[in-house]
């Protein structure tokens, strides 16, 4: 038995309105909308090698801090933790006098075809690492990893730890074989092989079409829809075309390191189990003796927490903390919930741990 429809149609007709004023004004501001920018503090260039830059943040006060090296993944660009003034971790961290690095990992051609992990972790990496550290007369510098920069920086630290006093980690993979990881069932089936030898670098357009189609009604049709509902305020626009050029500007991917990457961690899931070489080195996470403070977001798609957690007991430092954070992959940086909560909670973590 059908339960009839109950239309009003004065609300059917004042809904439509609404609709139609907003789309009027929405077309007036999308003719207004100019080219917008990510990286909203003021920053300087102090290394350049190859495509990779390293830059250092420049406004505000962060005298006597132990500087704060910022590494991201190669997937996108790093400009999501600056997105905007007031969507910014950067900002946040320079507010509260914490002092930052950035390495932009910039877009591979064919030129970077056979760069290696090792190339990127023991080599870029490390070379930034030793940067800050020369600038600044010191031993050991603060390094932050995000997403597969978080792996990265395990990895680092497993193998260069003398050179960290702190290690912070933000939605980064450890288990990468959980059972709620889409990523991973996906990866695990894939002839890898084929893949790199047939492409050469993995083009960014198919990797963003892979994590849109992860949850393909949200982010291909609901997002647009809910679009409707911002049309006639030029900032919540301005917002939302920011966003959407940072996700479709992304890098390709070097072929070989995507190789090692998709078969010793998503197949292999070799980090966890102490089999991750990197230039002939064994990755042992329970080298990692310095204080680590973990950070994951309860709603993340791309790594869910049961994957980011087992860090607790994969290392060998006593000094263990974790962040569970209300949000999702990308609102941990430009949520007002993670403006309020994740830059605050990095800065009382290290403030209590001066090396």
């Amino acid at each position: 038995m059908f339960t009839p429809l109950r239309i009003d149609p004065q609300k059917a007709l004042a809904e439509i309105d609404t609709f139609r004023r907003k789309l009027a004004a929405g077309m007036q501001n999308l003719q207004r909308v100019g080219d917008y920018h990510f990286g909203a503090s003021a920053k300087e260039l102090v290394y350049e090698e190859d495509k990779l830059k390293l830059w250092h943040f420049t406004s505000g006060s962060a005298a006597g801090r132990r500087p704060i090296l910022v590494t991201y993944a190669l997937v996108n660009t790093p400009w999501m933790v600056d997105l905007q003034p007031d969507r910014s971790l950067v900002a946040r961290l320079l507010e509260r006098g914490e002092d930052v690095y950035l390495i932009e990992w910039g877009y591979p051609d064919l030129a970077d075809r056979w760069l290696t992990l090792e190339d990127y972790i023991l080599g870029y990496l490390d070379r930034c690492v030793d940067q800050v550290r020369t600038r600044h007369g010191l031993d050991r510098i603060n390094l932050l990893g995000i997403c597969e920069g978080g792996a990265f920086s395990l990895c680092y630290a497993a193998l260069r730890g003398h050179k960290l006093a702190n290690l912070i980690t933000m939605v980064t993979p450890v288990d990468f074989h959980t059972r709620d990881n889409m990523l991973s069932h996906w990866t695990r089936q894939l002839d890898v092989d084929l893949f790199v030898d047939t492409l050469r670098n993995v083009p960014a357009d198919l990797m963003n079409w892979c994590y849109l189609t992860l949850k393909p009604v949200r982010l291909n049709q609901q997002k647009y829809v809910g679009m409707v509902d911002v049309l006639d305020d030029p900032k919540e626009i301005e917002n939302f075309l920011r966003m959407e050029k940072w996700i479709f500007d992304s890098p390709d991917q070097a072929g070989e390191a995507f190789r090692q990457f998709i078969k010793d961690f998503y197949q292999g899931n070799k980090l966890i189990k102490g089999e991750v070489e990197i230039g002939g080195e064994r990755v042992d996470l329970k080298s990692i003796g310095m204080p680590i403070l973990n950070i994951f977001a309860e709603q993340d798609h791309l790594v869910p927490p049961s994957a980011s957690r087992p860090l607790r007991d994969a290392v060998g430092t006593r000094d263990y903390t974790e962040l569970s954070f209300k949000g999702g992959h990308i609102g941990i940086y430009v949520s007002s919930r993670a403006q309020r909560e994740v830059p605050g909670a990095v800065h009382d973590w290290l403030t209590a741990r001066p090396g």
